[in-house]
């Protein structure tokens, strides 16, 4: 007797695969631009180019959204870990300088269920659209065994395009530059494995067992920086910036710059969220470990010329998006960058 269903009975659902497809259809085609050449089931994506640049030059970036993940299982919330996974990719991709053209995306679920795939996918597709670009193609695979029940990975690769002379290059930033600092709605996507620790969220059960504010805090989406940042790109008020993720504020901002110059930052000049103090009280935590795990507060810093800070914070007041003058460049003498004023920890 033939083994009728084989593949089904062996734990993937191919069907339910079409399905998740058929629910987020709708959603993905949505973020389509004229740019996008045929549409959800091609072998391949195709995206045109087209004859408007001058001498294009492609920026591409991939990540994933790492243990915040977990969380998002624990509260069985999916709507939003999506814009977690383009704002990783896409806003390193916008501190070249690039606009975003395209993102493709790799989830990976232990049993695919279709509402929950399509949640999930529909999530990405917001916030690739709201960037600008499309959610071009993608992967969806059930892989039982390799996951926990109820457990999934994301990860997305993403393409923006620069023109080759227009691309923001750390040896431009002189001393005398300021330093804008656009901020962060909260940890964003990173040091969540110490976040865990800290919390002591080991099960699902101790994720639900934290007050409601502070689960909606973990939660927090990361910030599509896109939206406030291109109209300045456009205008060529930023001469370099840095998106602040893994290695935080020290980790990220020296590579937007050369080792002639320093950035001197000063605290008070933004604020540090709630949450931030409550990790660092209950995890006691140093200044240092504070510093090279999370935003602080920052999700995005760019670096302007004194002449053009005026007009860049005034775009960015017109867009809604709080900025603050956090510092200024100055000539290095050895670190790369100093602080001013009494650190908050």
């Amino acid at each position: 007797m033939t083994n009728q269903n084989a593949y089904a009975n062996a734990g993937v659902d191919v069907a339910a695969g079409e399905q998740a497809v058929d629910l987020m259809g709708q959603a993905v085609s949505a973020t389509y631009t004229p740019q996008v050449l045929g549409g959800i089931g091609g072998f391949g994506a195709a995206f045109a180019l087209g004859k408007s640049y001058r001498d294009p030059v492609l920026i591409s970036g991939t990540d994933g959204v790492g243990t915040k993940l977990l969380l998002a299982i624990a509260a069985d919330k999916h709507d939003t870990i999506g814009q977690d996974l383009v704002a990783m990719v896409m806003n390193d991709i916008l501190a070249q300088g690039a606009k975003p053209l395209f993102l493709l995306d790799y989830l990976a679920i232990a049993k695919m269920t279709p509402e929950k795939v399509a949640t999930i996918v529909t999530g990405i597709a917001k916030a690739t659209q709201a960037v600008g670009a499309a959610l071009i193609g993608g992967e969806s695979a059930e892989l039982p065994g390799m996951y926990a029940p109820n457990h999934y990975d994301l990860a997305a690769f993403g393409v923006g395009v620069v023109e080759r002379d227009e691309m923001l290059n750390p040896t431009d930033v002189a001393a005398g530059d300021v330093l804008i600092g656009l901020p962060s709605s909260g940890i964003h996507s990173n040091g969540y494995t110490l976040v865990r620790e800290v919390f002591g969220i080991h099960q699902e059960a101790d994720f639900l067992n934290l007050p409601t504010r502070l689960q909606d805090a973990l939660l927090k989406p990361t910030v599509l920086y896109a939206p406030a940042v291109l109209p300045l790109l456009a205008q060529k008020l930023v001469v370099s910036m840095a998106h602040i993720t893994g290695g935080g504020i020290v980790g990220n901002l020296p590579r937007a710059y050369n080792d002639h110059v320093t950035a001197s930052l000063r605290w008070g000049s933004w604020p540090i969220l709630p949450i931030f103090t409550e990790i660092q009280t209950r995890g006691e935590l140093t200044a240092t470990d504070m510093l090279e795990t999370f935003n602080l507060g920052l999700g995005m810093i760019l670096i302007v010329k004194p002449d053009q800070v005026d007009v860049a914070m005034t775009m960015l007041q017109d867009a809604n998006h709080p900025a603050f003058i956090i510092g200024e460049m100055v000539p290095r003498k050895s670190q790369p960058i100093i602080w001013q004023g009494a650190r908050p920890w």
